[in-house]
């Protein structure tokens, strides 16, 4: 992800080939509900006002896209059932990760929060990659190759010059530590609205399988 990008585009267009009515099922660790985060949020809507070309997420959609297990048209609901019963158990034995909140990063469709150190919630996609495999015969696909873990706090809504918007918000907003305490499987459509629909919630830490 640069840096620093010269113009934001528009994150709600189609991409070429893209059905705007195909679900998909995502693992997202949901995020909103840590005060920690939604103070960060907050302060970064202060920051960004008066800006247009702008859509800030609202706090209960914030949240780390973890791995696309599959279009949700294509998995069924024994398969999913399988997939968060072996998540469930392979989270179980996974420290809770904690990550440190605060450097902001800058995408052309977006406006992020790194979501690190690097390395630090691999085990966790790891447990739900193994649990999509299993259920499904496929591993499931990466949003972004590298992976790079980050709660977008707004997308564009149209193209304008990024400068405006980089000279605003700045490169870090006063953050902290929080650990992450569970993962969801969610069905969401293609850059239609923040919403998705919740089908599970797997926790993660000793005891998660209980």
């Amino acid at each position: 992800m640069s840096p620093f990008p010269v113009l934001m585009e528009d994150h709600w267009r189609p991409e070429p080939g893209e059905d705007p009515d195909r679900a998909r099922l995502m693992w997202f660790m949901r995020v909103g509900g840590y005060p920690a985060l939604a103070a960060m949020a907050e302060e970064a809507r202060k920051r960004l006002a008066g800006l247009d070309g702008l859509d800030l997420v609202p706090r209960e959609w914030l949240h780390v896209t973890t791995l696309i297990a599959g279009f949700a048209d294509e998995i069924t609901g024994d398969q999913v059932q399988a997939m968060t019963d072996h998540a469930r158990r392979a989270l179980a034995a996974v420290a809770r990760p904690r990550i440190t909140l605060g450097r902001v990063l800058y995408h052309p469709r977006a406006v992020m929060l790194d979501a690190g150190p690097a390395g630090t919630l691999e085990p966790v996609l790891h447990a739900v990659q193994e649990a999509t495999l299993a259920a499904t015969g496929r591993e499931g696909t990466l949003h972004t190759s590298p992976w790079t873990p980050h709660i977008t706090l707004a997308y564009a809504s149209a193209t304008r010059p990024a400068g405006p918007v980089i000279e605003a918000l700045g490169k870090s907003i006063p953050g902290g530590e929080m650990a992450i305490s569970a993962i969801s499987l969610v069905s969401q459509k293609p850059r239609q609205t923040f919403r998705w629909d919740l089908i599970a919630t797997v926790p993660v830490g000793p005891g998660a399988a209980s």
